[in-house]
């Protein structure tokens, strides 16, 4: 025995533990040797020893206590390490390891939110989706020009935080400002997109002051003269695609009245169509072309607006993405008003279906 533990290391006890095992029935024998322990053996689970443990842990992570005043972990994150503090706090002593795996056995996991409630659907949305390709697909195969317009999510600029990540020498990330106020001497910039829907091409108007329809109907006005009618040489029509909301609302007599005068300037026929209410992110160039914008610049600050136009220019994808940029420093007044006498001068024709989303603009001359 002597020697035997001292060839193993292991102590006698053990080695007696063995012997006895190999007393035991063949049949028994068998069995013993499938376990590391004999049947029985080890602590037993907390669910066992605390039957209450699982109906105090359900009370605290259930959703509809969230905000009561008498629920102790009212407006936190409930993280393991704080549900097992609060157990133990009320007598459930536990570890956040076993708190995670009693939720995992129950079918819990981390999960982040999603988003898939657009709200009050309009009955006519689907007819409304319809007749935008039905629209769309005469202007593609007329030779006629049919772009998609927004305005992006606008940036602070300076050396704030960028979301996102690019390659930098280990330990050397590049330092930000720790705090997103707005730099008065730098400003914001807001982006206004224009995308061609056949040709993969997009135009960008980097503003400074205020989204506004005349900046909106400006910045169409600048993918026309820089890239629009060298595309489309003998185009007399001009489809626009538009959200519901915002500077090209189709409730803003500004945005209307601003269209009319670029349907004079260069004798186009507009056509605009906008997207039912809660649609936006169906906009074609919120997934064409903004969204590549962002994958670009993620992870570089935003210092100047003449580095954000770069950036929007150095726009690429593998699908061919073309993108151009330019930076509109005019500043436009929020307090514009269409009177009643001037509204009544644009040739406006609303379509025979729903002409408060869709309706034609024509030249006055």
């Amino acid at each position: 025995m002597s020697v035997v533990a001292r060839a193993t290391g292991l102590a006698r006890s053990t080695i007696h533990a063995g012997l006895r095992e190999l007393r035991v029935a063949p049949r028994q024998r068998l069995k013993a040797a499938e376990r590391i322990r004999q049947a029985g053996g080890g602590r037993r689970p907390l669910t066992t020893t605390d039957p209450a443990l699982l109906t105090a842990l359900w009370a605290l992570i259930d959703s509809t206590t969230r905000g009561d005043p008498d629920s102790p972990l009212r407006w936190t994150c409930k993280s393991t390490a704080q549900l097992a503090a609060e157990l133990t706090r009320t007598h459930h002593p536990v570890s956040p390891r076993t708190v995670a795996t009693l939720l995992k056995d129950a079918g819990y996991s981390l999960q982040a939110n999603r988003k898939t409630r657009e709200g009050t659907s309009h009955p006519d949305r689907d007819a409304q989706f319809r007749y935008l390709a039905h629209v769309i697909a005469q202007c593609h195969h007329g030779g006629q020009p049919a772009i998609s317009v927004d305005t992006k999510k606008k940036e602070l600029v300076g050396d704030f935080k960028n979301g996102g990540r690019e390659w930098r020498p280990h330990g050397r990330p590049l330092p930000v400002r720790v705090h997103d106020f707005l730099d008065p001497a730098l400003g914001k910039a807001i982006p206004y997109g224009v995308y061609d829907l056949a040709n993969n091409e997009g135009w960008v108007s980097v503003g400074i002051a205020h989204d506004t329809a005349e900046f909106a109907v400006n910045a169409i006005r600048l993918w026309w003269t820089r890239m629009g009618r060298h595309r489309f040489r003998r185009a007399r029509r001009l489809l626009i695609t538009a959200d519901g909301g915002g500077s090209n609302g189709p409730r803003s007599r500004l945005w209307k009245w601003a269209l009319q005068r670029l349907a004079d300037d260069f004798d186009l026929t507009l056509s605009v169509c906008h997207f039912p209410p809660g649609t936006s992110k169906w906009n074609k160039i919120e997934h064409r072309l903004f969204s590549f914008i962002s994958q670009n610049w993620r992870g570089n600050p935003l210092v100047s607006h003449q580095a954000i136009v770069n950036l929007i220019a150095a726009t690429t994808t593998r699908t061919g993405l073309r993108v151009k940029a330019a930076l509109d420093t005019r500043r436009y007044d929020t307090a514009v008003q269409v009177p009643d006498e001037v509204f009544a001068r644009l040739r406006i024709t609303p379509h025979a279906f729903h002409g408060d989303w869709n309706y034609t603009i024509e030249p006055r001359h």
